[in-house]
């Protein structure tokens, strides 16, 4: 009778096995890998070697079953082996085709957009005003858009061929992507009562041919003060100290008679920068008719508002010939900004 049982060599294979492939499995270098083959697979005193030599202690009956465990446990061992060696050689090699000598590439880091900065230039030169930034849905209604702001119902500027109309239910009412920021002004004034000062930045829409001086899209500043006693010398006041303040120096403003249904009197205000004028927007005081549809007594208060283009002034400030360079993407326009 054998001195070894069957089974007992079983649990010693399997223990042998897994012990050997978990620790192989983890070798982190080249020399805790040798380690682990001489402790498992080694020639002379591996403890591979030393299961193998319990085979003489079984029963001859016993002996094929233990050399199938025996042989089944070795290939296991051998596999891990091989698998751990390629694993450290494509480390080794990954690391090697990386020169840690050479100088790193450097980040292509962006920055805030022309029109972006020209936004936020305005909003803080207007807070030093008391003017207060606010902002609005794009998609607009009927009555923020045209009715609030004294535009009729037979106006031009309502036609379907000036203004970007959205298709809606039948029977509801006509919705359009904002043509003009003073819809905000109108949500505003809705909710709040005089005195009012805000400024309103954002986008607007409306289908122009994109030349170098018009796009469809673009982005209008609006502001507005609504208090007793406003005056059109106030308004002329804020507007040069807004110029001044964006261009430098010494800007001066002039007023030209002109006509908008949302103020009286209106006028085209220019700014005179570099030696010669520009025409910059609208202006005028707040029409009482306008003020009367937000719930305004215009007997006790009066305000004025002005209009203009975030891209006329920027392109005035950083001498951009053509507006449509500003939405090309071409990183090598935007990285002089």
């Amino acid at each position: 009778m054998g001195t070894v049982s069957l089974e007992s060599f079983r649990v010693d294979v399997e223990r042998l096995r897994a012990e050997a492939v978990a620790v192989l499995g983890a070798a982190a270098d080249d020399a805790g890998l040798e380690q682990a083959r001489i402790e498992f697979a080694g020639a002379k005193s591996g403890r591979l070697k030393g299961i193998q030599k319990l085979l003489g202690g079984l029963d001859g009956a016993d002996r094929p079953e233990a050399g199938r465990l025996f042989n089944e446990a070795k290939g296991a061992i051998t596999a891990a082996l091989d698998a751990a060696q390629v694993r450290l050689a494509g480390a080794a090699a990954e690391a090697a085709a990386i020169d840690v000598t050479l100088p790193g590439l450097p980040f292509r880091l962006g920055h805030v957009h022309p029109i972006t900065q020209t936004i936020r230039r305005v909003q803080e030169i207007m807070a030093r005003l008391g003017f207060e930034s606010v902002d609005g849905p794009e998609v607009e209604d009927q009555w923020h858009n045209f009715e609030a702001l004294a535009i009729g119902a037979e106006h031009p500027a309502r036609d379907p061929l000036d203004n970007f109309y959205l298709a809606v239910a039948q029977g509801a009412d006509p919705l359009l992507l904002r043509s003009q920021t003073s819809t905000v002004q109108i949500r505003v004034m809705e909710q709040r009562k005089p005195p009012l000062r805000i400024v309103s930045l954002g986008r607007v829409y409306r289908p122009d041919t994109a030349d170098a001086t018009h796009y469809p899209m673009f982005h209008q500043v609006e502001g507005l003060l609504v208090e007793p006693g406003a005056t059109m010398a106030d308004l002329k006041g804020v507007l040069r100290f807004l110029a001044s303040s964006f261009l430098g120096g010494d800007v001066h403003v002039r007023f030209r008679p002109s006509f908008f249904p949302f103020t009286e009197p209106s006028v085209e205000f220019d700014m005179e920068w570099g030696g010669r004028w520009v025409e910059m927007g609208g202006a005028g005081m707040v029409d009482p008719a306008v003020l009367a549809a937000v719930g305004y007594d215009p007997a006790e208060v009066s305000g004025f508002a002005f209009g203009l283009g975030v891209e006329r002034i920027a392109a005035r400030r950083y001498g951009v010939a053509d507006i449509r360079d500003f939405y090309r993407n071409d990183v090598r326009f935007l990285q002089q900004f």
